[in-house]
C-alpha cells in the first residue's frame, strides 16, 4: 500500500512539475496528446461554453464568456500547486519520512512548507524528512516566483495581440470584413498602405503562432467589444489575402501571398493545439448574390477582378483550404465569424460613440493626401 502511494506521489510530482515548466518556461510546442493544461482547459470550458448556451447571444453572454480566460489562468495555478502538495503529502506518508499519523496531517504539513508558514505545530524529525521539507519549500518558492514572473508576460502578449485587432476599427469596420478593408484603402488611394498593412499582420500571425501555442489559455482571452475579436481580425485579414490572390487590377500579390501563408499556418496550428476538427460542412459565409454585391463594392472602389470569369471559383478554392479550421475554432470559442460584407448602416465603433456621426463627417471631409 505504501510503496503503491510513493509511487503515485512521484508520479502525480513528474505531471504536475513537467506540466508547469512546459507552459511556462518551455519556448517550444509540446505534442504529447494529452497534457494536463489542455484536460484541464477543455474540460472546464465544456462546462463553462454549456452553461453559457442557456443565455440568449448578448453582452450578458459575452460578459460571462469573457470571464473564463483569466478564470482558466486562476484554476490551472489551483490545480498545480493542489497538485504538488498532494504529492508532497502522498510521498511524505507513504515513505514514512516522519512519525506522523494520518494521510491529512501529512498534508497539512505538506501544505504549510510548501507556503512556508511554518506554524511549528508539525515539524520534521527524521532527516529524510528534513530534506523533503527542505526540497518542497524550494519548489514552492521557486514555483510561486515563476508564476509571479509569468503573469506580466501573459498580459503582455495579449495586449499585443489585442492592439492590432483594435486598430481594424477605422480600417475594415466593427466587425472587420474584406470588403470594407479594401475599398477604404482604395477610396483612401491608400494601396500602398495596405501592404503595409498586411505585412504587419505577418508579424501578429507568427505572435499568434508562438503565444497561442506556448500559452493556450489565450484563445480563450476575449475583446474589449463584443463585435471584434483575434478570429474576426483573422478572418477578414485571410479574407482580404484571399481577394488579392484571386487577382485585382494594379494590387500586388506578392506581400498577400506571404501573410496568407503566416496566416494559414497559425490557424492551423492553434486547432492543433486545442484538439480540434475542421468544420467541412461549416455555414457559407459567401454566397452567389453576396459575392456579386462584394464585386460591385469593389468596383465601385475602384477595384476590379482581372479574370472576372474564373474569379468567384478561384476564391472558393481558397477560401476551402482555411474556411473549415476558422468556422471550427470559432464554433469552440463561440466567437462569431464575420462575412465577407459589413451590414448596410453598420457603423464602426468610434462612429457609435457619442457623436460619433459628426466626428465621421469631420474626418470624410478631410482632404486626401496620397504622398
Amino acid at each position: 500500500m505504501r510503496a503503491a502511494g510513493t509511487i503515485l506521489g512521484l508520479l502525480l510530482l513528474a505531471v504536475v512539475l513537467s506540466d508547469a515548466f512546459e507552459v511556462m518556461l518551455l519556448p517550444r510546442r509540446v505534442r504529447r496528446k494529452m497534457r494536463l493544461v489542455t484536460y484541464l482547459l477543455r474540460s472546464t470550458w465544456f462546462v463553462w461554453s454549456s452553461a453559457a448556451t442557456y443565455l440568449r447571444p448578448g453582452p450578458r453572454r459575452d460578459s460571462l464568456l469573457s470571464l473564463y480566460g483569466p478564470l482558466s489562468l486562476l484554476i490551472l495555478i489551483g490545480v498545480w500547486v493542489a497538485g504538488l502538495i498532494a504529492a508532497f503529502g502522498i510521498i511524505s506518508w507513504a515513505a514514512s519520512l516522519d512519525p506522523v499519523h494520518g494521510v491529512l496531517n501529512h498534508l497539512y504539513f505538506s501544505g504549510i512548507t510548501f507556503f512556508t508558514v511554518g506554524y511549528g505545530d508539525l515539524t520534521p524529525k527524521t532527516p529524510w524528512g528534513k530534506i523533503s521539507a527542505v526540497i518542497e519549500a524550494g519548489t514552492g518558492l521557486a514555483f510561486l516566483g515563476t508564476v509571479i514572473g509569468y503573469l506580466p508576460v501573459l498580459y503582455q502578449l495579449f495586449s499585443r495581440r489585442e492592439i492590432q485587432v483594435i486598430m481594424l476599427d477605422p480600417r475594415a469596420g466593427s466587425p472587420p470584413t474584406a470588403t470594407a478593408l479594401l475599398t477604404r484603402h482604395a477610396h483612401g488611394e491608400s494601396i500602398a498602405g495596405l501592404q503595409q498593412l498586411l505585412h504587419e499582420w505577418e508579424s501578429w500571425f507568427a505572435l499568434v503562432l508562438e503565444s497561442h501555442l506556448s500559452y493556450p489559455m489565450l484563445s480563450y482571452y476575449r475583446s474589449q467589444h463584443d463585435n471584434e475579436s483575434w478570429i474576426a481580425g483573422l478572418a477578414a485579414m485571410m479574407d482580404t489575402c484571399a481577394l488579392i490572390l484571386v487577382g485585382l487590377h494594379e494590387v500586388s500579390t506578392f506581400q498577400a501571398r506571404v501573410t496568407f501563408a503566416a496566416a494559414r499556418l497559425a490557424l492551423v496550428e492553434v486547432n492543433r493545439a486545442l484538439r480540434l476538427s475542421p468544420e467541412v460542412h461549416a455555414e457559407n459565409r459567401l454566397n452567389p448574390s453576396e459575392f456579386n454585391d462584394m464585386k460591385a463594392d469593389l468596383f465601385a472602389a475602384g477595384l476590379a477582378f482581372t479574370d472576372e470569369e474564373t474569379a468567384e471559383e478561384r476564391l472558393a478554392e481558397f477560401r476551402a483550404t482555411y474556411e473549415p479550421f476558422l468556422a471550427g475554432l470559432a464554433d469552440h470559442l463561440l466567437l462569431h465569424v464575420p462575412g465577407w460584407i459589413a451590414p448596410k448602416l453598420q457603423l464602426d465603433n468610434w462612429q457609435a460613440s457619442p457623436r460619433g456621426r459628426s466626428a465621421k463627417q469631420l474626418v470624410e471631409s478631410a482632404p486626401v493626401n496620397p504622398s
